[in-house]
């Protein structure tokens, strides 16, 4: 039975981090390392991994060893930890040889309670680093990043093998191995190859709901990109790149268009990167653009936005940059922009040579990235399930949950792709078929193939559109591909259906929003007390020497200027100020909180704060736009959706999405709209069904007395009931 009893930890959490609550899974980890039991812990990125092995480090009588692959990472962590008031150091090859003798003799002394070690400082024969460890006396070894040691993870690093040695020397040492992204397989891999031979495994909900996922179509991508960074400004953000090149090229840009802008890859010398990462830290730089290949380990909690200029090599790649946003909690932004070229350029990377079995897992991942760019669905819900987790079809914040749906007769543009693979012999792929269809004057196309009439016909699409067709013939299993020497295109039995006229294509198509409104929700508080209150933040960092959100996070400026604490004591309720904090930092804070309370005669709230829970996806917001609200106003004077639509000059589907949101905020009755018994056979089909994607299946089992408003309606209306 462990010493540390509940409301110790929840003491120390307090004390040492400023926190009232553990989230997710945080105790019952900690209360198992601290009874000296291994363990496995999968926690989404953000979701507070290394408090699970930094809270039982303080308790525990002795040292604290870090493994971490990733020096900007082990910087970030230890400034964190003397922010607090915790003693912390680490051991890499950014340090000079007096540097580490010096961070060697406090370790020996008994002055460091948290060691962080790159694996790379294990040498091949070990026996003396390991012999300097036992000098050392661990209380606990913490494994960061533990997916790399696995062959199957998405980054494998071969130093972590050396850490198979460790059960060995220390057998009574507890081992605590972390991971945001390891599926089945790879979490199995780990245990084994870390010797563990009977760890408790925690695995927390990977879902991050405030952060918002989009994926959209590679058109003019800069374009789209600075046009989102304008409109927020004031917020940091990483934009991920698969070359160097991109990288510079697209800091480049931003930078003559009047965004501070860097670019950190690999190929950068060391003190450079290590120059861009502390100015981005300190928000001297808004915007860095990283290559998708080099982990920046990044632990800044008030990055708004990640952007994927480029398709990442997996989903767990993909999942783990993402979460580099909104580590504060608040609303945060994951756009990805897709291209099939992408995943073809990637394929030629996923070839490991001589070994064709990770060849193999390769390119399983990097289809699963493909079929989540092309997923017509709830991105989070693919996610979700790609980890294990069940999750509904519909989350409300991602770019399928927010977009309005429609069905449309694609049978035409679908006949005329077919009958160009038909014509030219269902001998070549995608590229060819497309640039075929438009006419192109390249001379890869064959001189007789310009003759014939299907030549140039689709000259009206775009090429991405092309593309967006294939896809869904794909998809639908009108045509399928073999990938011998060359990748080539055959129509199946239910193309040659298509193309003879026995049969249509129905495609529910996803249409562009009027305007994603990617504001978080209102807030009572004044942003000028919000930039005083940063000002000084930054102030503190400068002479601390420290990033700012180190000092403390947004999502505490936010509180402060919500609840307005006036004393120790009010601040000590504000998430984020433990003693250490309050010690160091808290009169600068007050003073500037007194101060402008007095200015506009407001008073403390802190006695009205209620505890902060761990935050849930919302389906839809409660609050309804100025666009929503016109439409509520014609529709209470009686006016239909085609009416309302003519007048308002936006498409039926646009003002059926409007009235779906009003169904969902309560301000229309459903039944006003659906009849009681259409509502009634609408949701029984829903419940049969299970999770919904889409309406068309709900249609299909209902027939064409039900129309697609109804239905879309009634959904709304169901998921309301449901919430």
């Amino acid at each position: 039975m462990s010493k540390y009893t509940q409301e110790t930890l929840h003491k120390a959490l307090k004390h040492f981090f400023g926190y009232d609550q553990f989230r997710l899974t945080q105790l019952a980890i900690i209360e198992n390392v601290l009874n000296g039991a291994d363990t496995l812990a999968i926690m989404p990125t953000g979701g507070g991994k290394s408090i699970c092995f930094q809270l039982p480090a303080v308790l525990l009588p002795g040292i604290t060893i870090v493994i971490s692959p990733l020096i900007a990472l082990m910087k970030d962590q230890v400034d964190a930890l003397q922010a607090n008031g915790i003693f912390g150091a680490y051991l890499n090859s950014s340090q000079s040889a007096d540097e580490q003798a010096a961070v060697l003799r406090d370790a020996e002394n008994g002055k460091i309670k948290l060691l962080y070690i790159a694996p790379e400082r294990i040498p091949a024969n070990s026996e003396g680093f390991f012999n300097f460890i036992k000098r050392l006396n661990p209380s606990l070894f913490a494994i960061d990043e533990a997916h790399c040691i696995s062959s199957w993870g998405h980054d494998f690093r071969p130093d972590y093998l050396k850490l198979a040695a460790l059960k060995q020397h220390f057998p009574n040492t507890p081992v605590i191995a972390l991971t945001a992204s390891a599926d089945k397989v790879t979490q199995q891999d780990i245990v084994t190859r870390l010797a563990l031979p009977k760890p408790t495994v925690f695995i927390s909900s990977f879902n991050r709901p405030n952060i918002h996922y989009f994926v959209l179509p590679k058109r003019n991508a800069f374009a789209a990109i600075l046009d989102y960074i304008k409109k927020h400004k004031d917020e940091c953000g990483i934009i991920y790149a698969l070359s160097r090149a991109s990288t510079e090229d697209i800091a480049g840009k931003l930078d003559a268009s009047g965004i501070k802008a860097a670019y950190y890859h690999a190929g950068m010398d060391g003190l450079e990167r290590s120059r861009v990462q502390e100015a981005f830290q300190r928000d001297e730089y808004k915007v860095v653009v990283a290559t998708i290949a080099f982990g920046m380990g990044i632990d800044k909690s008030n990055v708004r936005f990640v952007i994927h200029h480029d398709v990442s090599k997996n989903i767990e790649g993909y999942y783990q940059e993402t979460g580099r946003a909104g580590r504060d909690g608040l609303r945060s932004d994951a756009l990805l922009f897709y291209s099939y070229g992408d995943i073809v350029k990637l394929r030629s990377f996923a070839k490991v040579d001589d070994n064709p079995q990770q060849t193999a897992v390769n390119m399983k991942k990097l289809q699963m990235m493909q079929d989540f760019c092309e997923h017509e669905g709830c991105r989070r819900q693919y996610l979700m399930q790609y980890f294990g987790e069940p999750f509904p079809a519909y989350c409300g914040s991602c770019d399928y949950c927010l977009s309005s749906l429609e069905e449309q007769d694609a049978t035409v543009n679908g006949q005329k792709l077919l009958s160009a693979v038909a014509r030219t012999g269902e001998r070549y792929g995608a590229g060819y078929i497309i640039d075929f269809l438009r006419g192109s004057a390249s001379e890869k196309i064959n001189p007789l193939h310009k003759e014939l009439k299907t030549y140039g016909i689709g000259k009206d699409l775009k090429k991405e559109e092309w593309q967006w067709m294939m896809q869904q013939l794909l998809h639908h299993k009108f045509l399928d591909k073999t990938e011998d020497q060359y990748v080539t295109l055959r129509i199946t039995e239910k193309g040659w259906k298509l193309l003879k006229g026995e049969t249509q294509l129905k495609l529910i198509v996803k249409k562009e929003q009027e305007e994603v409104n990617t504001d978080e929700e209102e807030l009572e508080y004044d942003p000028k007390l919000i930039n005083e209150l940063k000002r000084i933040r930054l102030e503190l960092a400068e002479r601390n020497r420290t990033p700012a959100y180190a000092i403390v996070g947004d999502n505490t400026l936010v509180e402060m200027a919500m609840f307005l604490p006036h004393t120790d004591d009010e601040l000590k309720q504000i998430s984020g100020f433990g003693d250490y904090k309050i010690a160091r930092y808290g009169n600068a804070f007050l003073s500037v909180i007194v101060s402008f309370a007095r200015q506009h005669g407001l008073v403390s709230k802190v006695n009205i704060k209620k505890p902060k829970r761990e935050s849930k996806p919302k389906p839809v917001k409660s609050e309804l736009t100025g666009t929503i609200e016109a439409t509520y106003q014609l529709y209470m004077e009686g006016r239909d959706i085609d009416d309302i639509a003519q007048e308002r000059r936006l498409s039926r589907s646009t003002i059926e999405s409007h009235l779906a949101a009003l169904v969902s905020a309560g301000k229309i009755e459903v039944t006003k709209v659906v009849s009681a018994e259409k509502l009634k056979k609408i949701v029984a089909t829903i419940k049969s069904i299970g999770q919904v994607v889409a309406l068309k299946p709900i249609k299909d089992l209902l027939g064409d007395e039900y129309s697609y408003v109804e239905i879309r309606l009634a959904l709304e209306y169901f998921r309301t009931q449901e919430r």
